[in-house]
């Protein structure tokens, strides 16, 4: 977009009572920010749903003043700047209804042709779920998915953290403007986030810090997403709010389950129970339930070793599928009479001891 179409949906984007869902409809009466900032108030008036409270000071000349000083900051740091309607807009936000029309990012975020998955949960993660977290990662990497979160305390800063050690792309979206980092402990991982991907917001470097600012940022981790991973929760909390907003945009969420008496795995439990998420207990449910396949040119290539020992559940995948051929995974776990949470984890170590290889179509064959 041109700076003067920056300027008037920037002037847009500041009028307290207009948030995005009133300003696309806006926009597409119009035509363009520019377009409503300069229509007569009576015209705005007759469209359904827009009433005097919502456009109040609209025509107010502060609103241009501050997107120029906004302008300002943009341009002196090199920030790149998405309109809802170009194509630099990230595709999964541009369905959901409530998605900013502006989105400010830093860094080298590359969204195009890439699974994408968020990883969301407590800030007072414990030992295993920060376990879990990192395993998680590690084990999707062969799928190179982008990692999103929240860059906050526990979950968040482990799953980009861990997005990293394994060489994936990461996002962090900020409940902030670009211009301050929060939590500070945290601004030691900025260089390395914006080097492996960077960092969205829809906040501008003039907006107050407000708590309430993490619920509006959550709307973009679940958006940007085709499914949110919800690590632990307690029985409220923000990553409980992520859920809720993916599951409304009609994307996947997954929750890994923990004890009863584990006060960071009630939120998790409840969202199984109440059937907003699936049951997570193996990495290799995600691409299983997502249905992400490896490139042939991109799977690891294991070499059969001439004497391989496998356990008693290895033995009895082993002789099903010598016998029956190539299978899928849920026909395998019927026959063997094993959980497919279990058959999976089953699989891939035996695809590592090379004696069992993955197909397109969920399906696995002896090497």
């Amino acid at each position: 977009m041109t700076e003067n179409d920056l300027l008037y949906t920037l002037a847009l984007n500041h009028v307290p009572n207009i948030g995005d869902i009133t300003a696309k409809r806006l926009i597409s009466h119009c035509g363009s920010a520019e377009a409503v900032l300069k229509e007569k108030k009576q015209n705005l008036l007759k469209i359904d749903g827009i009433g005097r409270i919502i456009l109040g000071d609209l025509f107010e000349t502060h609103h241009l003043e501050a997107a120029e000083k906004e302008i300002d900051f943009i341009k002196s740091n090199g920030i790149k700047v998405s309109y809802f309607e170009e194509t630099s807009y990230p595709e999964k936000l541009k369905h959901c209804i409530d998605g900013p029309i502006l989105l400010f990012q830093s860094g080298t975020i590359n969204l195009e042709q890439q699974h994408i998955i968020s990883i969301v949960g407590t800030r007072k993660i414990t030992t295993t779920g920060m376990a879990f977290c990192e395993a998680l990662v590690e084990n999707l990497k062969p799928y190179n998915p982008i990692i999103i979160s929240g860059f906050a305390y526990g979950t968040d800063i482990t799953a980009h953290r861990a997005a990293i050690k394994n060489n994936l792309q990461t996002v962090g979206c900020l409940a902030h403007g670009l211009n301050q980092m929060y939590p500070q402990v945290h601004k030691k991982y900025k260089d390395d986030v914006e080097k492996n991907g960077g960092f969205f917001t829809d906040f501008w470097s003039s907006d107050a810090f407000d708590r309430n600012n993490f619920l509006k940022r959550n709307r973009i981790i679940a958006g940007l997403s085709e499914a949110t991973i919800v690590i632990e929760s307690a029985k409220k909390g923000g990553s409980l709010v992520t859920a809720d907003i993916a599951n409304s945009y009609n994307r996947d969420v997954f929750a890994v389950p923990g004890r009863t008496t584990d006060s960071q795995s009630i939120g998790c439990n409840n969202l199984i129970k109440h059937q907003k998420a699936h049951m997570l207990t193996t990495p290799l449910d995600v691409p299983y339930i997502l249905n992400w396949q490896l490139e042939e040119d991109k799977k690891p290539v294991i070499q059969k070793q001439l004497f391989v020992e496998l356990d008693t559940t290895e033995k009895t995948i082993y002789s099903y599928l010598k016998e029956n051929e190539k299978q899928q995974l849920d026909v395998i776990a019927i026959h063997c009479n094993m959980p497919i949470f279990k058959i999976a984890s089953v699989l891939l170590t035996m695809e590592l001891k090379g004696v069992v290889r993955p197909l397109p179509g969920k399906l696995f064959e002896v090497v």
